[in-house]
């Protein structure tokens, strides 16, 4: 951390960033595999973007909801990942402290929306499965911009961890009245048909619940700071990722619009 000394107050001008590695050779090793998911990241997500707005079939909450954590984790890894490449190519990279403030708010911004974003849509399916018979009332248009306004809301106006708790409890409760559900339907069709509408969704929300656990939850004495950077980069990198390729991959409605679109482009 560099600073200028002025009689008796020091003001803090730039931080120093150390990065991953000191070693050269792993250094430009994980330039090219960050840069690599990075791309993937933007790529996925805005085709998921891009595909729910022009696919009449994808014009449903669930998928609007999708379209937004889509746009919340292209932010959330262009705020990281930008700095971060470039501190693989210099030896001594600092950032200033106005730039800092905005790499933190931006972090926290889209990491708060991503969090508020997985509990509208674990509500989103506890309406579908519990309630499909209100389903078109309880996740209407004007719902679904309320939840929005709210998520947005909260990502200014509550502190990350406030979010967290909130967010976290409102996904574990709507999974526990889906599991209740479940278990109740009379047919194993039935039972296997509903889970599947969210098997997608939960792989996300584990991922990104582990995560967070591991770096909130668990005392820093059990893990060392190695640990720590692992996690943090699987945490701000590589979940971002994760997510546009388990909606686009493991999503069967994803997956039709986009080839229904392909072929559109390629017979006309």
């Amino acid at each position: 951390m560099d600073s200028l000394v002025d009689g008796n107050h020091t003001a803090v001008t730039e931080f120093i960033l150390l990065g991953l590695t000191e070693d050269p050779t792993l250094r430009v090793t994980l330039f090219m595999v960050i840069l690599c998911i990075y791309l993937v990241t933007v790529s996925g997500n805005l085709s998921t973007i891009i595909l729910t707005g022009i696919s009449s079939q994808l014009h449903h909450p669930m998928y609007v909801l999708l379209s937004h954590l889509a746009f919340s984790d292209i932010g959330y890894s262009s705020s990281v990942m930008s700095d971060m490449l470039v501190n693989f190519l210099v030896e001594r990279y600092t950032i200033s402290y106005l730039g800092w403030a905005t790499q933190l708010g931006s972090v926290v911004f889209f990491g708060s929306a991503e969090c508020c974003l997985l509990a509208a849509m674990a509500y989103d399916r506890f309406v579908a499965i519990c309630n499909p018979l209100l389903y078109s009332t309880k996740m209407s248009t004007q719902v679904c911009v309320q939840l929005f306004s709210v998520a947005y809301y909260l990502c200014s106006g509550l502190p990350s961890f406030s979010i967290i708790v909130v967010t976290q409890f409102i996904i574990a409760t709507s999974y526990v009245y889906i599991l209740i559900t479940i278990l109740k339907m009379p047919s194993t069709q039935g039972c296997h048909k509903a889970f599947s509408t969210c098997t997608s969704h939960l792989t996300a929300v584990t991922l990104y619940s582990g995560t967070i656990t591991f770096i909130y939850v668990m005392p820093k004495s059990s893990y060392s700071a190695d640990q720590n950077k692992v996690v943090s980069v699987l945490y701000m990198v590589v979940i971002p990722t994760m997510n546009a390729l388990i909606y686009s991959l493991r999503n069967n409605e994803m997956k039709a619009a986009l080839k229904k679109q392909l072929g559109r482009k390629i017979f006309s």
